[in-house]
């Protein structure tokens, strides 16, 4: 129980870390949270944890395979929240990802990635 209590606080720690960093410095803030610093955690997580290699590799190589269809959004937002407001814009970008994350899993399936 300390463990998972650890691993919660420590996740934690560094998303309030990037969300006041951000707060300070829109450049700073948004350099650090484009750091992989979940799926470090993570890698850290299942390797003290003594998950097998095959393990680690395929969930980085599988993070590799989910982000790029959530890139987009990162473009869209700036543009749409001035015209739409934060919540429409944040849906939007929401709607975007759904649909770039389906496209994308049809383009890794013709490489053999079953990603859905």
């Amino acid at each position: 129980m300390i463990w998972l209590i650890t691993k919660y606080l420590t996740t934690a720690f560094v998303v309030v870390v990037v969300s006041e960093l951000a707060k300070r410095s829109d450049r700073f803030g948004a350099l650090v949270a484009s750091l992989p610093l979940v799926t470090v955690l993570t890698l850290v997580w299942l390797y003290l944890e003594k998950q097998p290699e095959s393990k680690l590799s395929n969930h980085a190589l599988y993070t590799f395979w989910y982000v790029v269809p959530t890139l987009p959004m990162f473009l869209a937002f700036p543009m749409l929240l001035p015209r739409t407001g934060f919540w429409l814009a944040l849906v939007i970008c929401i709607a975007l990802t759904v649909v770039c994350f389906a496209a994308w899993a049809a383009f890794a399936r013709g490489f053999g990635i079953e990603l859905l």
